[in-house]
């Protein structure tokens, strides 16, 4: 008899523990706030959702992404120089005339070969370093030494390029007749101001080697001291005195001119 009574009590707890862990059951609103109806304490894992793996990306991930698909690989770059080396047109009187030569006696504007070769240094987009170019002209030579700054624009391994520039100009070096040799030894020089603005595009062959091309154009502010020691000679069968023959030389000088030059460039980068 009471092992019935015990086999009829414990059918009834299974029963009551079934009922207490239905949803929604009086037994299972009864039970203690927080408590644990899981077997052995534990609960299932959160369901995962399948959509999660296969969402777009966000817009920050995509730019992420499209940044890295379009990077040259090359890395930052700190230090540059390069060297150039192309054609140039100048007038040294083309804006404004105030005897800084005799166009009568010499050219006042040509064309002539350049050389150039800068150095500096680049933070991300940006460049500061300093240029210095010399041109040879049939009747006279014009260098100039200016600090340069620049903007670049990454297109992975074409990069187009923006500067400007200002710095020292130097005229000299009188040459070719005997008008030529008269001069130089008189010293006769002009120097002054060089402004310069420029466009370019470099193509890197290798992460620190490129080549391309550059154009710019400049204004050159330039002044001449007098030279009294200056002989011109007479032009021949003239009457024209050694005095009058001095012209200009003999008096101060200056001139606005503006050039243009087209170069090719070699460039190294690290």
């Amino acid at each position: 008899m009471k092992r019935r009574v015990g086999i009829v009590c414990a059918t009834v707890a299974v029963a009551l523990s079934s009922l207490a862990s239905l949803p929604g059951s009086a037994l299972a609103d009864e039970a203690p706030a927080g408590a644990d109806l899981e077997a052995g304490g534990l609960k299932p894992p959160a369901p995962v959702d399948a959509d999660a793996s296969t969402a777009p990306p966000s817009q920050p991930d995509a730019q992420l992404d499209l940044a890295k698909k379009e990077d040259s690989g090359r890395g930052l770059e700190f230090v540059w120089l390069n060297a150039d080396v192309g054609a140039e047109y100048l007038g040294l009187q083309t804006l404004k005339s105030n005897g800084l030569v005799d166009s009568n006696i010499v050219k006042s504007k040509g064309l002539g070969a350049a050389y150039g070769a800068g150095i500096g240094v680049r933070l991300l987009v940006f460049t500061v370093g300093a240029r210095f170019r010399l041109a040879n002209f049939e009747d006279w030579q014009v260098w100039t030494l200016n600090a340069e700054a620049g903007l670049r624009v990454p297109l992975g391994r074409v990069e187009p390029y923006f500067t400007l520039g200002g710095g020292y100009a130097s005229l000299g070096d009188f040459k070719g007749s005997d008008l030529g040799a008269n001069l130089k030894s008189a010293s006769v020089k002009g120097n002054g101001l060089d402004l310069r603005g420029g466009v370019g595009v470099d193509v890197y062959l290798t992460n620190t080697f490129s080549v391309g091309g550059n154009l710019t154009g400049e204004v050159l502010f330039l002044g001449r001291s007098r030279s009294s020691s200056v002989l011109v000679p007479a032009p021949a069968g003239g009457t024209q005195s050694e005095q009058a023959a001095r012209g200009v030389f003999g008096e101060h000088g200056s001139g606005i001119g503006a050039g243009a030059t087209l170069s090719a460039v070699l460039g190294l980068h690290f």
